[in-house]
């Protein structure tokens, strides 16, 4: 089949967290001409998934919209890697008998652990796996966020140095320039690649419309916290 980079495009379901990495991976394999045709956005059961966004996953239905793209959602029944495998493996099934993908785009960056369990899904069902942002400089990478349009804030943080008030904080330039000073001091990676926070994209070039948080929450242990948000809708830009 045709690999991302080729001269032929791709079909593509997207793993979709709602995430800054899951969103841009969209936007860097429609840049070199490939076609996502369906989002896959699984629901784990517990805030420590080893492979999978937990924080406000439900909101991805409203961002499938705004991307005007179909999404195919699936809860995970357990909390270990094989149940997660599993799962995701179910839904990587219905996704090629319904939109006959050739390959799964996900918005690795780093982590080894997610990369050959993805890869291990994709082989099962004989589809390419694809990670255009696969070993991107961290600082470049999160500063062509910011300059590229993307409005995304921080919905979890579990990382030493990473306190309450982030909690719902922007990502910009001056964020980014307090992050990767306290990335330095308390050793996170710029990315949260180790899952030292989670974000949500609430408007980008590939939305249609922007997600206007109407009501949230932050549920906070001293330690590790969560911005959940409890009403959202799509509106005009």
């Amino acid at each position: 089949m045709p690999k991302l980079g080729s001269s032929s495009p791709v079909k593509l379901a997207s793993l979709y967290s709602g995430g800054k990495d899951s969103t841009f991976s969209i936007h860097r394999a429609e840049q070199l001409g490939h076609k996502v045709v369906c989002l896959l956005t699984m629901h784990p059961a517990a805030d420590d998934s080893p492979l999978f966004h937990y924080p406000n996953s439900h909101i991805t239905k409203y961002l499938a919209d705004a991307m005007q793209i179909p999404a195919i959602d699936r809860p995970v029944a357990g909390g270990t890697k094989e149940d997660e495998m599993k799962a995701l493996g179910e839904s990587i099934a219905q996704a090629k008998a319904m939109y006959n993908i050739e390959g799964v785009l996900y918005g690795g960056i780093s982590s080894l652990y997610q990369k050959q369990a993805f890869e291990q899904v994709c082989k099962d069902h004989e589809l390419e796996p694809v990670a255009p942002l696969w070993h991107s400089d961290p600082t470049e990478y999160m500063n062509e966020l910011v300059e590229s349009g993307y409005k995304i804030l921080i919905v979890g943080v579990s990382a030493m140095g990473l306190g309450k008030e982030w909690l719902g904080a922007t990502l910009d330039k001056e964020s980014l320039t307090r992050l990767a000073s306290l990335g330095k001091k308390h050793g996170f990676n710029l990315t949260f690649e180790g899952g030292e926070a989670e974000t949500l994209v609430i408007d980008c070039p590939l939305f249609q419309k922007r997600l206007d948080i109407r009501r949230a929450s932050v549920q906070w242990d001293g330690q590790r916290g969560i911005f959940e948000i409890l009403e959202a809708a799509l509106v005009e830009k």
